[in-house]
């Protein structure tokens, strides 16, 4: 009997994979990649045409020695790596490692893990795709020159273990610039104006500001809410219309990895690096009580929201069988828009619809029922029917001025009945507005007049940073949790809760990159760059000629910074302080968290304090000095030097100057100074000294 030799990447791949399969066939892994370039060194021959050097990496040696035995003892080899370039790319690095040249082998690939997939991948042989593995080279590649060139600089000039990336860079960048937009942000203020009428018997309703006359527009003052309430005082109200519209909500598409990755993080609070985790596992194959080694779901790492037909039935005979009829959606496919989908794969979907989330809740962990459950029911109501609404609104006319009400109901749950986005806002209508008619006059309950002011952007959180490097068409959803996990871990960036802010740290190395490498961190031009490397995955560029035109720039950049650089590299200040143990005067040094003091006599003397740097700015509670001071987390923050005996603090920077018109302090925000109570809004252009 002919034996056969299937190799996948993971382990638990090889236990799920075997029961499927007879025999005559020895599944086994490769841990991940077997070749890469050399840690040591750059690795790619520039003065041959950019050839890269790939070796064995350390500590695959016996496990390649052992994959050659069963080579040997085989007479077909079937490489069943993932279906993406990075598996593409493992496969064709084990041609050589394995010596397979003179072999019969063939390249086989499937998107689940399941019985039905498997053996039909083995009627689907095919060669190794140069084109899938000439994308994962010219990534990797540019990855390695941009590390391997910028990394060094920032480790001479700022400290050690920093680094640099082609996509992480960007979004730093990115983080960057979106902190600078809060704290240059000034809050306006605003108001609105709510009405609670009543009509003939108990008929309520409440009526928010709209405008004068038919023009919309906003309350901008308190002396125009004034005016507003002094015309209204005591007037009744006139419903000029009422009308009844009907709205049909489009049902969610299913999972793709950038969208699978944002709704964890928002409905799960998963980190993004923690989804894929959950997801690859799911993948693999889960150990589940009874049931064996089973794959949940299908490839996790795809652009696409396909839907292969036979899952399509499968879902539409679970639907109408569980939920009726009316509840079948349209059969069509609908895509994202983006520029940059890879339609390769099929949408993340459940391996097997039959399996039931709640079947299998206490048989997986607690993580992995989590995601199962939303991947679930997120593709099932994906395939369901839409959701229909009805609004009733009613427009009033009171002294000139506008007003509206609306009330919204579901006429039909739809897709909903099964799943609900995490940012869908449930609409709660406390009055039922059909009993009013067109015509009708309300007399006034009450005014609720509410004041506000405008928020700045928010802070990115994981998911909203995928969706921003998703719309920008920056890195690829596969890219996203280890670019932000570099950051974090570079200490660059920092999470409070959900939020996302940017370190000192993180600020210096990006100042640097902004100064001295503006392409690498240029959005467009990385954007840019992921379009030539996905026209490598379709055949239509050469990878090497994108790295022949990228390298020359970059050379001469590194090298104009190297002289550059010099300006900007941190030296130990000396500080008054004075070490209590040798009795030095204390230098500043800087760490993974910023500024903190330490003996010159290191190693000798190995003595460290919090560094407290001071403003120049006295404290408006105690009269102390301000200092900056750090969260446990490492964000910046302003606070008297007396903590904990006074609590004040303050994230803006505090000056000496007094707001005019209300006796507080002031901060700086962006080019201006402003009171630090909202209430007060005052504000004035900001001198260069006070910067």
């Amino acid at each position: 009997m002919a034996k056969n030799l299937v190799i996948v990447e993971s382990p638990t791949k090889v236990k799920t994979i075997k029961k499927f399969l007879g025999r005559n066939y020895t599944i086994a892994a490769t841990m991940g990649h077997v070749r890469d370039l050399p840690k040591s060194q750059l690795g790619i021959d520039v003065e041959h045409d950019f050839e890269p050097k790939y070796i064995t990496i350390r500590g695959k040696g016996e496990l390649l020695a052992s994959l050659r035995k069963e080579v040997k003892k085989a007479d077909k080899v079937y490489l069943a790596t993932d279906p993406d370039r990075e598996g593409e790319a493992i496969s064709w690095h084990l041609i050589p490692a394995l010596n397979l040249s003179d072999k019969d082998y063939a390249r086989i690939t499937f998107n689940e893990i399941t019985k039905k997939a498997v053996k039909e991948s083995f009627k689907h042989q095919r060669d190794i795709d140069m084109n899938l593995v000439d994308a994962q080279q010219a990534r990797r590649v540019l990855d390695r020159m941009v590390g391997y060139s910028i990394s060094p600089l920032l480790w001479a000039k700022v400290k050690r273990g920093l680094s640099a990336g082609r996509v992480q860079s960007v979004a730093l960048r990115i983080i960057c610039d979106r902190e600078d937009e809060i704290n240059a942000f000034i809050p306006e203020e605003y108001y609105t104006l709510d009405v609670e009428l009543k009509g003939s018997g108990r008929k309520k309703l409440t009526a928010s500001y709209h405008g004068r006359g038919k023009k919309a527009g906003n309350i901008g003052s308190k002396e125009e809410l004034d005016s507003i309430l002094k015309a209204i005082d005591g007037k009744d109200f006139t419903i000029e219309s009422i009308r009844d519209s009907e709205k049909s909500v489009k049902p969610p598409l299913p999972f793709t990895t950038s969208t699978m990755q944002q709704e964890a993080s928002k409905a799960l609070n998963f980190a993004v690096a923690k989804t894929m985790m959950v997801a690859q596992q799911l993948y693999e194959g889960v150990e589940i009580k009874g049931m064996g080694t089973i794959g949940l779901i299908t490839y996790l790492r795809t652009d696409s929201t396909r839907v292969a037909d036979e899952a399509k039935a499968t879902a539409a005979d679970f639907i109408e069988k569980e939920y009726g009829k009316d509840y079948l959606g349209i059969k069509t496919d609908r895509k994202t828009g983006g520029k940059n989908v890879q339609d390769a794969h099929e949408a993340i979907r459940p391996a097997d619809l039959t399996i039931l989330p709640s079947e299998i809740k206490d048989r997986v962990t607690r993580d992995q029922f989590k995601l199962y459950n939303l991947i679930w029911k997120r593709f099932m109501a994906s395939q369901m029917a839409p959701e229909k609404r009805k609004t009733t609104s009613i427009k009033l006319t009171c002294a000139g001025y506008g007003f509206n009400a609306s009330s919204t109901s579901v006429t039909f749950d739809g897709f909903s009945k099964v799943y609900v986005d995490s940012d869908e806002k449930e609409e709660k209508n406390s009055r039922d507005l059909k009993a009013f008619d067109e015509g009708e006059v309300l007399s006034q309950v009450k005014t609720d007049p509410k004041q506000h002011f405008t928020q700045p952007k928010p802070h990115f959180t994981e998911a909203s940073l995928v969706h921003t490097l998703e719309e920008l068409g920056i890195g690829r959803p596969s890219t996203y949790a280890p670019t932000i996990s570099t950051l974090l871990k570079r200490h660059y960036i920092i999470k409070e809760g959900r939020n996302i802010f940017v370190s000192e740290l993180g600020e210096i190395v990006n100042n640097i990159m902004v100064e001295n490498f503006p392409e690498i961190v240029d959005k467009t031009f990385t954007a840019n760059m992921e379009s030539l490397l996905d026209g490598v995955e379709e055949g239509k560029v050469d990878w090497k000629s994108i790295i022949r035109n990228f390298y020359p720039d970059l050379e001469r950049e590194v090298t104009t910074a190297e002289k550059n650089l010099e300006k900007v590299e941190i030296k130990d200040e000396e500080t008054d302080v004075i070490c209590e143990k040798c009795g030095r005067h204390m230098v500043i040094k800087y760490g993974p968290h910023g500024k903190f003091l330490a003996c010159p006599g290191f190693p000798d003397c190995r003595n460290t304090k919090p560094y407290l740097e001071k403003i120049g700015v006295k404290c408006p509670k105690c009269g102390k000095d301000i200092v900056i001071r750090k969260t446990k987390k490492g964000r910046k923050f302003y606070g008297c030097e007396d903590y904990p005996a006074c609590d004040f603090m303050s994230w803006q920077k505090p000056v000496e100057k007094k707001c005019p018109r209300c006796g507080k302090y002031m901060v700086i925000r962006g080019k201006k100074l402003v009171c630090s109570d909202p209430s007060c809004g005052y504000s004035e252009p900001k001198i260069e000294e006070e910067s």
